[in-house]
């Protein structure tokens, strides 16, 4: 028998998917539902391209809800704020790093996969760089080889917000 393993996600990821969840649910899966009978009273199927989108659109949303729920049915929520600061990188602490390369400093927040926004500093734990984080302390210099090359970095701070 196949055990799925423990999903990790932050307690904001939880509430955050469990919100998109039910939008899919009760606001968009009646939308749809509505536009494939208003499609179908319009007759002929096969040269309906309105009918094929609103299913093709049904699809889509269904296997986005599939997994959400799969998700949330084997996450493991961990909510940082309740585990002591040590200074070390843990899953879902917030990260200031120094980057040596560029001479700028960047924030990174190590979420799971679904949460992950890399635009707004919320990185999948299954990244290169968050692999490269984990574990580490405050003052480490780490050099995170990533497809687009290798990065220095020196650890500024380490929260847990």
């Amino acid at each position: 028998m196949l055990t799925m393993s423990r999903v990790p996600i932050t307690k904001e990821g939880e509430i955050s998917i469990k919100e998109k969840l039910s939008n899919l649910k009760f606001v968009e899966r009646p939308q749809i539902s509505q536009a494939i009978a208003e499609a179908r009273a319009h007759g002929d199927l096969k040269e309906n391209a309105e009918y094929h989108a609103a299913k093709e659109l049904q699809g889509l949303v269904e296997a986005k809800i599939n997994e959400m729920e799969s998700t949330l049915a084997n996450a493991q929520v961990i909510d940082v704020r309740e585990i002591p600061e040590t200074g070390r990188v843990i899953f879902g602490s917030t990260i200031k790093v120094y980057d040596v390369n560029n001479d700028n400093e960047v924030v990174y927040k190590i979420v799971g996969n679904l949460e992950s926004d890399p635009e707004n500093g919320h990185i999948s734990i299954d990244t290169p760089i968050a692999k490269g984080l984990v574990g580490k302390f405050v003052d480490d210099e780490i050099k995170i080889q990533t497809p687009s090359g290798d990065l220095l970095y020196e650890i500024l701070e380490v929260k847990h917000i």
